[in-house]
């Protein structure tokens, strides 16, 4: 069995080599791996990484980019039977990421599945809180509802044949399949046991884009959803203040209160022009999408401390 992973790339020169490294390393059992790059026009040295790794190089013009396309691309591109895609700005925390995600498609129990992600000590607390809260520490393979996120995901390649990505959406193309398979009786795999380290290095506009994408593309999975203005102004309140007392809880330095507060503004008024158009929505479903509530366990961030973020050649 062949797995393709596959690597959306533009300018993501800082951590390609580390993430090419570590998919080297992969320990896997009667599965074979090829590397896949789509590139949408990287100027910083990502080919020159890419080639020097031997990776199959193809590409898309920023014209005709979109998130989904661009994946439709790659995958056509590829010749594996599992589409292994990862983000560029992602690290493998081990050499069993690859097996670990696969898993539960070689055993037929999924047909698309999605691993864990983590921040690093350099991410923004309140960045680390949503990745604990989307991305717990514990699997479920199966997992109820569709939620998916392909910065660290997997899928059979005949079920892209069938049902390919959304090429149309701003992003959330992952969510926006996840649904479509799971309204057709298929299993979505969550898998704890296949963590990746997430790098963001976004400034505050990017932020507040990166957020106001996604709601837009939410309109077209979920209609219902509807964030009001009086929404923004108590999620913004009720997340910085529980950001600021599990910062204070355990003793995290690495992100300044102020940073905190800018994150989650910039995130809500993202959210808030991406979807403010939308019907009204339940509290309890509007508490579950923009407010990213997390178990007091994990926001201990106690992953960091056995998943320290070490080099290809330190693992």
């Amino acid at each position: 069995m062949l797995a393709s992973v596959i690597i959306r790339t533009l300018n993501e020169a800082e951590h390609l080599d580390d993430l090419l490294g570590m998919i080297a390393q992969q320990q896997t059992s009667g599965v074979e791996v090829e590397t896949v790059l789509i590139d949408s026009g990287s100027t910083d040295g990502t080919l020159e990484i890419a080639d020097r790794h031997g990776c199959r190089i193809t590409s898309i013009n920023k014209a005709e980019f979109s998130f989904g396309r661009s994946l439709n691309r790659g995958c056509a591109f590829s010749t594996g039977d599992i589409l292994v895609f990862i983000s560029g700005h992602c690290v493998p925390v081990d050499a069993h990421w690859l097996q670990s995600l696969c898993r539960p498609l070689i055993d037929g129990v999924a047909s698309y599945s999605y691993g864990r992600q983590i921040g690093d000590d350099d991410s923004n607390y309140s960045e680390r809180r949503i990745f604990a809260k989307y991305f717990p520490a514990r699997s479920a393979i199966p997992q109820e509802g569709f939620f998916c996120n392909n910065a660290n995901s997997a899928l059979l390649r005949s079920v892209w044949e069938e049902h390919p990505f959304d090429e149309a959406l701003t992003g959330l193309e992952d969510m926006e399949l996840a649904k479509r398979l799971v309204m057709r009786g298929q299993k979505i795999a969550y898998v704890a046991e296949a963590p990746v380290f997430h790098h963001h290095q976004e400034n505050w506009a990017q932020v507040r884009r990166r957020f106001e994408r996604e709601a837009l593309a939410l309109q077209s999975i979920m209609p219902e959803v509807h964030l009001s203005r009086l929404d923004v102004l108590r999620y913004v309140l009720t997340s910085v203040i529980g950001d600021w007392q599990a910062a204070a809880r355990y003793r995290v330095r690495s992100t300044s209160g102020m940073d905190m507060l800018r994150y989650r503004w910039n995130q809500y008024i993202g959210s808030y022009k991406g979807n403010h158009e939308h019907r009204q929505l339940s509290q309890r479903a509007k508490e579950h999408f923009f407010y990213p509530q997390v178990e007091e366990k994990a926001e201990q961030d106690d992953w960091l401390g056995p998943l320290r973020r070490t080099s290809p050649h330190e693992s």
